[in-house]
Order: C-alpha cells, then structure tokens, then sequence
C-alpha cells in the first residue's frame, strides 16, 4: 500500500506575545490509500491544528509533511494552493455552497479554479457526473435555499470529490445535521470509502468516529491513541433498523 498521508515529528507552535502555545508535539501518522480514519480530541486538543496541517492550510513550524507522495515543507502559498485543489477534497461543517449558484455550478468550482497548462475536460459534465454519485443527479438546477441541510453536505461531498483527489478531508461534516441525516452522511462516506476513496475525518463525537476503520485520538499535541475501530458501525444498516422501526 502507499502512503497518502506521511508525517514526521510533525510540530506547530504558536506565539502570542511573549508565550508560545505548543499546539502539536511531534505527530507521527501515517494513512495508507484506502483507508478511513477518524481523528478525535477534545477543544485545544491539538486536532484542529493538525487538520489545518494535513490540509496545507497552515504550516509546520518543523516536522515534515509529505502528501501523496509530495513533501510539502518550504512550498510557497502558490504550490499549496495548486496541492489543496487537486490532491484534497474538503468537506467542512457549514458546507460552504455559494447561495445564489446551482448545485451544478457549486460542483464546477474546483475546476474552474485548476491552472494547470492544457487541461482540457468537460466540467459541467463532470459535474453532474459527480452530483449523481452522490444520489443528486435530479437536483442538478437547484440552489443550496431549495435543499435540505442533508442535500447540501452531499453537494459538498461531490465538490470535494469531482477532482478525483488522493484525500477526502472531512471536518465535523454532520457538526449542523441532525441523527438521521448525519446518519445518512456516514453512509455515504462509507459507500464511497469501500470504492477506495481515502478518507480523514476530523471529529468530536464517538458515535460518529465509529463509522470510521481506524481512530486517532489527540490529546495535548500527541496522538494518545491510534487503533483499528472496535465493533464498527454499519450506516447503512443503522438507517435499515431506523427504517423498520418507522414502517412498524
């Protein structure tokens, strides 16, 4: 297997004034393609930091990050840029849909922002192409305001994934849904982690970790713990007993 996450020693300090807040200790992970990790911890836990971390939206203060195969230490904010648009699909808590575009259109952006010289490719095909893997095929033309909170994080979803990036980043993704709906959320996330799409996701609910292979707990700066998950959770089959349940 190849590694699509790569850390090292990986640490991030912050100075505020004359104090510094040590925010990672020296993170070592490493992902394998195909994998499905939850990262866990509570506030100031060190998590968020190291979100931002694996996402090239901050920067080590030493330690080395390597992302597919790319070492991404002493990268200008242009190479960043390029590495967080086509190497890693982002699904955030407050989905991040522009208000008066469709769905269609939401999808396109990641495309429309790559630069690289003679890309060629049909973006409102792929596009639809990817609101279709994620059960929205039908709701190509509508805007975030004519869908529910559940629709939207799958146009999200299918945004993060039109790429085809080496990473799906997932922070606190069911953070504004409800059971169900988060439910549903994880459901997805497993559907399409079981075609080998490798997924990281960041969040501070166990019974949502669950749904997860492995989890990572951090605590302080460290990684207190990295385990395969215990009695996983079937999403799927979770909203089957939900189902039956209304029915009877």
């Amino acid at each position: 297997m190849s590694s699509v996450i790569h850390t090292e020693k990986l640490v991030k300090t912050y100075a505020t004034g004359t104090t510094e807040v040590h925010a990672l200790r020296g993170i070592d992970l490493a992902v394998e393609k195909g994998e499905f990790i939850a990262i866990m911890g509570t506030s100031g836990s060190g998590k968020s930091t190291l979100m931002n971390l694996l996402g090239c939206l901050d920067t080590p203060t030493s330690g080395s990050y390597a992302i597919d195969g790319v070492n991404v230490e002493g990268l200008g904010n242009n190479e960043l840029a390029a590495i967080r648009n086509q190497k890693i699909g982002f699904v955030f808590q407050g989905f991040n849909l522009l208000p008066r575009t469709t769905a269609l259109e939401n999808v396109e952006l990641p495309m429309l922002y790559d630069r690289r010289p003679n890309l060629k490719r049909d973006t409102r095909a792929l596009a639809a192409a990817a609101l279709g893997r994620v059960g929205l095929g039908d709701r190509l033309e509508h805007q975030p305001s004519e869908l529910s909170g559940g629709q939207q994080q799958r146009v999200a979803i299918a945004r993060a994934l039109v790429t085809e990036p080496a990473l799906i980043l997932a922070d606190e993704p069911t953070g504004n849904l409800d059971t169900h709906t988060s439910t549903e959320v994880m459901a997805l996330f497993q559907e399409l982690n079981d075609q080998g799409i490798t997924i990281v996701l960041v969040t501070h609910e166990p019974d949502i970790a669950v749904y997860a292979k492995r989890i990572v707990e951090v605590r302080d700066g460290r990684i207190r713990r990295d385990e395969p998950v215990k009695n996983r959770r079937s999403a799927a089959l979770d909203l089957e007993r939900v189902d039956e349940r209304e029915v009877a």
